[in-house]
């Protein structure tokens, strides 16, 4: 291909902060790339995939800064029984391969967990990272562990008290997350919430004392009195 022919090559996506084509190779990856942007705008997806399934191949490639596309593009197009399970073992694998953006790929497994109602299991996963450098400075990851921590530690029944230990560890979370950014409008939220769920469980708590010695008084005063017998 002449150098002429190469200016006329015009395309719809710019890619990966990649420089003009220089090779008819090159071209064509960009083309390809163009498809594969142009199908998943036009949801498309079951084209998209053959698109990426070609890319992924290709050593020009940075398929793992692209692992975003590869996560939208599991299971498009197919009938697979368990398309969550295939995601999470898709994101946990990218976080030992592409440690650059193992906090992002963290969320987007907490939020996979989230969305398939497996909440204890997302938070199991937070509390395994965010201990350690450098989850545990991502206020992000911080608001998501207290907001679960608040959905676990709602009654199970009606009437019943919210669950202490995770109320103290929801707020433990927020002051975290303030702490590394103080105008997140999240944690600051709930961080005025939690004392008034404490505050009710606190009333709680005396009404139900007050409410058993009343009962126990109760059963004293229709029990019939005996005499003390000094021994």
């Amino acid at each position: 291909m002449s150098p002429s022919s190469q200016k006329q090559d015009n395309f719809l996506f710019e890619s990966q902060d990649s420089p003009k084509p220089s090779t008819l190779r090159k071209v064509h990856i960009r083309r390809l790339y163009d498809i594969l942007q142009f199908c998943i705008h036009r949801n498309d997806l079951e084209r998209a995939t053959r698109a990426w399934s070609i890319l992924a191949r290709c050593k020009e490639v940075p398929w793992m800064t692209m692992w975003t596309t590869g996560l939208l593009l599991i299971n498009a197009g197919s009938d697979a029984e368990h398309p969550t399970s295939n995601r999470l073992e898709y994101l946990r694998t990218m976080m030992l391969r592409h440690q650059e953006e193992r906090e992002k790929i963290l969320t987007e497994l907490v939020v996979q967990l989230i969305q398939s109602g497996r909440h204890r299991e997302a938070l199991d996963e937070l509390e395994l990272y965010l201990p350690s450098f450098p989850y545990q400075d991502n206020p992000v990851l911080h608001v998501y562990a207290g907001l679960i921590c608040l959905y676990l530690a709602q009654p199970l029944t009606p009437g019943s008290p919210f669950n202490v230990v995770l109320l103290r560890d929801a707020q433990s979370h927020f002051e975290h997350a303030q702490g590394v950014d103080p105008d997140n409008t999240v944690a600051r939220g709930f961080l005025e919430k939690i004392p008034q769920l404490s505050e009710g469980l606190q009333n709680r708590s005396g009404a139900d004392v007050e409410s058993e010695d009343d009962n126990n008084g109760m059963l004293i005063d229709d029990s019939p009195r005996r005499k003390r017998v000094r021994k």
